[in-house]
């Protein structure tokens, strides 16, 4: 079986890293997969995913933090729109994830948890899923 979600992700601020755990567990447990493979897909150019830690919202805010200071908006960049970090932040963290999935769940270690990284905020973002399995 393969089954293809759309997610809509709202975004609180210009740079902000959203726990989407629990949306992903509970859309995953809506189609009854038991053993297989999740993809997630950001279709945006400001925008990414990732599995970091959880268990402290500090790391989260101390990922922001870092990105802000490795790749700071600079006057020299020449794009339109003026959010050129953004893109390279995007680039960075990168639009896809691969999740395995056992006993209807995704695994994750202890501490993990999956993000929605937003670089271009606050919007309305979307997030594809695709499952795989039986």
């Amino acid at each position: 079986m393969i089954e293809m979600k759309t997610l809509e992700v709202s975004t609180s601020a210009r740079e902000t890293l959203e726990d989407i755990t629990a949306m992903i567990r509970k859309t995953l447990k809506k189609t009854g997969v038991e053993s297989g493979r999740i993809t997630l897909f950001v279709p945006h150019t400001t925008a990414a995913v990732t599995i970091n830690e959880n268990a402290d919202p500090d790391v989260g805010r101390d990922l922001v933090y870092g990105l802000k200071k490795t790749f700071p908006d600079r006057k020299e960049f020449q794009h339109a729109e003026g959010n050129s970090d953004a893109h390279i932040k995007s680039s960075v963290i990168g639009p896809e994830l691969t999740l395995l999935v056992e006993n209807g769940d995704i695994v994750l270690g202890t501490w993990q948890g999956l993000y929605f990284c937003e670089f271009d905020g606050p919007r309305r973002r979307k997030l594809h899923m695709q499952i795989e399995g039986k």
